[in-house]
């Protein structure tokens, strides 16, 4: 069983292998030292990739796996940073503590939003949740919340212990970014099979006929959006611990935009192609704005519009639905094969009258 287990997740095995492996194999290619130079920026591109990783999953919970278009989910990802970064730089509440309060509040948060707002559907629901995100947008960067945000400025000098300090360990905290995405992935996949999970398909596919057959979908709605929230807000927590820094650009519709980017790129609804999406995205907007400079994004959104006419389905998705076909063909022609060979009659391909 679990050979068969490990089979079935060798690509997903050996990749995660390789990532392991990232720092030291960069350190050993450059000649550098694995604290200096080329593997220590390189560690630090990874850190961001795997946070963004965790947060465009986040997003693809909801447009993916249960068919709702939000517009501002980057209010969650701005909360975990806030509430990270005022509770541990005024409260001085240590970092495990505080995260538990931004998984309460963002529980409560998106418990409130998904109430509220999931009664409407369709775009009249992204629109609501582009209000929400507004709304906070322009809290955290007012003057009368100075104190507390820094405003426009945002939030900076953020305490982080020794022991998860970037600066101080940059190797660390990339195994401890690692290792959130990997658990995030592990924990979001075991749940999308789970009954739960499959109302939220049944959901997404039809939710009238979700609703005609028992199921109270704006339960599982809600459901949804909390599970949704906490992780981008957990993303956005070590966002700020990574930045040792809040600013108002973490609530800013753009952020939201750039979760919905990393999902259509990698495959909405694969779990792994949204996360692969955030390192395509990010991997090549730097190398396009270290090439290109400030023409990058016209150059970006080129290739963006290339990558949804010739793989509409994602990376991952147009993949899996162009390896589905491969396997189809090849299991006909083998049964083709192996009925000429026993001398019967070659069958025919099955068409529908």
């Amino acid at each position: 069983m679990n050979l068969l287990l490990i089979r079935r997740n060798f690509l997903y095995l050996a990749f995660l292998a390789l990532l392991i492996a990232f720092p030291f194999a960069l350190a050993l290619f450059t000649g550098e030292a694995i604290n200096k130079g080329t593997p220590l920026f390189a560690q630090g591109l990874m850190i961001q990739l795997y946070i963004l990783a965790v947060f465009a999953l986040s997003y693809d919970i909801l447009m993916g796996h249960i068919g709702i278009l939000s517009f501002g989910h980057a209010l969650f990802f701005g909360t975990g940073a806030y509430t990270l970064g005022i509770l541990v730089k005024y409260g001085q509440w240590n970092l495990l503590a505080a995260l538990g309060a931004v998984v309460v509040i963002a529980a409560v948060e998106s418990l409130l939003i998904g109430v509220l707002s999931l009664r409407v559907h369709g775009v009249y629901f992204a629109m609501v949740t582009l209000a929400f995100a507004t709304v906070a947008h322009i809290l955290v960067g007012a003057t009368d919340f100075r104190q507390w945000t820094g405003a426009e400025d945002g939030l900076h000098g953020i305490p982080v212990p020794d022991i998860v300090n970037p600066t101080l360990h940059r190797l660390e905290f990339y195994y401890l970014a690692l290792a959130f995405a990997v658990i995030v992935y592990l924990l979001v996949r075991r749940f999308v099979d789970s009954p739960s999970g499959r109302v939220w398909a049944a959901i997404r596919e039809n939710e009238a006929r979700a609703v005609s057959i028992g199921y109270n979908t704006l339960l599982f709605k809600v459901q949804a959006t909390i599970i949704s929230g906490i992780l981008a807000a957990l993303a956005g927590a070590l966002y700020a611990m990574w930045n040792r820094s809040a600013t108002p650009q973490t609530m800013d519709v753009n952020t939201t935009i750039n979760a919905l980017l990393m999902a259509i790129i990698g495959g909405s609804g694969t779990l792994i192609g949204p996360m692969l999406g955030a390192g395509v995205l990010e991997l090549l907007g730097y190398i396009l704005n270290a090439w290109l400079g400030s023409i990058w994004q016209l150059v970006f959104g080129v290739i963006y519009v290339l990558l949804v006419l010739f793989l509409p389905y994602g990376l991952v998705g147009t993949w899996r639905a162009r390896n589905a076909s491969w396997r189809a063909m090849w299991n006909e022609q083998l049964a083709r094969w192996a009925a000429m060979l026993k001398g019967d009659k070659q069958p025919q391909p099955h068409t529908e009258k």
